[in-house]
C-alpha cells in the first residue's frame, strides 16, 4: 500500500505538473490577449478628455479679533464678516446688519425666517431670541463658520425653533420643499474677499423669490462702491419685477437692498413711523432711520411709500 500510495502520488504529481504546464501556456496566451486589449484600450483613451471628480469647496481660514469689547469674525483677511458685543451677545452690533431687519417695517413676524450665510450669527440669534412666533433657520456651507458661531459668538444649539442647515444656499433655495414657505429671507453670502455676493445670478434671485410666501420680503447685503452692486441691483430687479429699493450706504460701503413679493404696497408714512417706534421700543433697532433712508434713496417724500 505504501508503494502504491507513493507511486500514485508520484504519478499524480507528474499529471498535475503536465496540466500545470499546459495551463501556464493557456494562461500566458490569455494574459497576452488581455494585455493586448489593455494596450489598445489605453491607446484609444489616450486623447480622450479628462473627467474630474467633483471638488470639495475650499474655505478660507476662520479668524477672530477683538477691540473695544467687540469680537469680530474674519475669513483670513481684514474684512469683517460679523461682530458681537461681548456684553450684549444677542443684539445686532453692526448698522448694516441692523438694516437687514428692515422687513419688520412691512410685515408681521412670519412663521419662518431664514438667513443665507450664517457669519457671526447676529441675525439668527436676534430673531431666535426676540421673535418668538417664528421658526428661525440659517444656511451655511462652511462647517468651520458654524463651529465658530456656536463657540465664539454664542449661537445656541438647534432646538424646536432654531435650525442651522450645513449646505449650499443655492441648493436650499432650489429645493421645492422651501418654495412658498418663507416670510422673511436675509441674504449675506460673501467669501474671504468680501467684494460682492458669491451667489448673484438672476436664476438665484428667482429661486429666492420662489421661496417667499405670498407677501414676503428679502433683504440682501451688497457693496455700494463696487461693480457688483449695479449687477446685483439689475438682477434683483429682473427677478422681482422692479420691486427693489436700496438703503443708503453705511459701514465702508455696505448697502442693503430690499425686495418685495406679493401684492403692490402703498403704505402711509404715518403708519410706517408708528411701526418704527414700536420696533425701536420693543427690539431696540433704529427703525426710524430706515424710513429716512427709504425716502432718501427713492425720493418718495409724499404721504405714502409705494412699491
Amino acid at each position: 500500500m505504501t508503494k502504491l500510495i507513493r507511486r500514485a502520488s508520484a504519478e499524480a504529481r507528474a499529471f498535475r505538473n503536465k496540466d500545470a504546464d499546459a495551463g501556464d501556456t493557456t494562461l500566458s496566451k490569455q494574459k497576452a490577449v488581455r494585455n493586448k486589449k489593455r494596450v489598445l484600450h489605453d491607446d484609444d483613451l489616450h486623447d480622450a478628455p479628462q473627467i474630474e471628480a467633483p471638488r470639495k469647496p475650499r474655505f478660507a481660514p476662520v479668524t477672530f479679533s477683538e477691540e473695544g469689547g467687540v469680537r469680530f469674525l474674519h475669513f483670513g483677511t481684514e474684512w469683517v464678516q460679523g461682530a458681537m458685543r461681548l456684553r450684549k451677545p444677542d443684539h445686532i452690533e453692526l448698522e448694516y446688519a441692523q438694516q437687514m431687519m428692515a422687513w419688520l417695517l412691512f410685515i408681521e413676524t412670519p412663521k419662518r425666517i431664514v438667513q443665507l450665510g450664517l457669519g457671526a450669527a447676529a441675525l439668527t440669534k436676534f430673531a431666535h431670541r426676540f421673535l418668538k412666533r417664528a421658526k428661525v433657520e440659517a444656511v451655511e456651507l462652511n462647517p468651520a463658520v458654524v463651529v465658530a458661531a456656536r463657540t465664539m459668538f454664542e449661537l445656541p444649539h438647534d432646538d424646536v425653533r432654531l435650525t442651522v442647515h450645513e449646505m449650499d444656499a443655492w441648493d436650499f433655495v432650489n429645493d421645492r420643499a422651501n418654495h412658498g414657505t418663507i416670510g422673511a429671507l436675509q441674504i449675506d453670502v460673501y467669501d474671504a474677499t468680501a467684494r460682492g455676493p458669491v451667489l448673484d445670478s438672476v436664476g438665484f434671485y428667482r429661486a429666492v423669490r420662489a421661496c417667499l410666501t405670498e407677501a414676503g420680503v428679502v433683504t440682501v447685503n451688497l457693496f455700494g462702491d463696487h461693480p457688483s452692486f449695479v449687477r446685483n441691483m439689475k438682477r434683483l430687479n429682473e427677478a422681482f419685477d422692479g420691486r427693489v429699493v436700496a438703503l443708503p450706504e453705511v459701514h465702508d460701503g455696505n448697502r442693503i437692498a430690499i425686495a418685495f413679493s406679493g401684492p403692490a404696497l402703498d403704505v402711509p408714512f404715518t403708519t410706517l413711523q408708528a411701526r418704527a417706534k414700536l420696533i425701536e421700543a420693543e427690539l431696540g433697532l433704529p427703525a426710524r432711520k430706515w424710513i429716512k433712508g427709504l425716502q432718501e434713496s427713492t425720493g418718495q417724500n409724499g404721504s405714502s411709500f409705494s412699491i
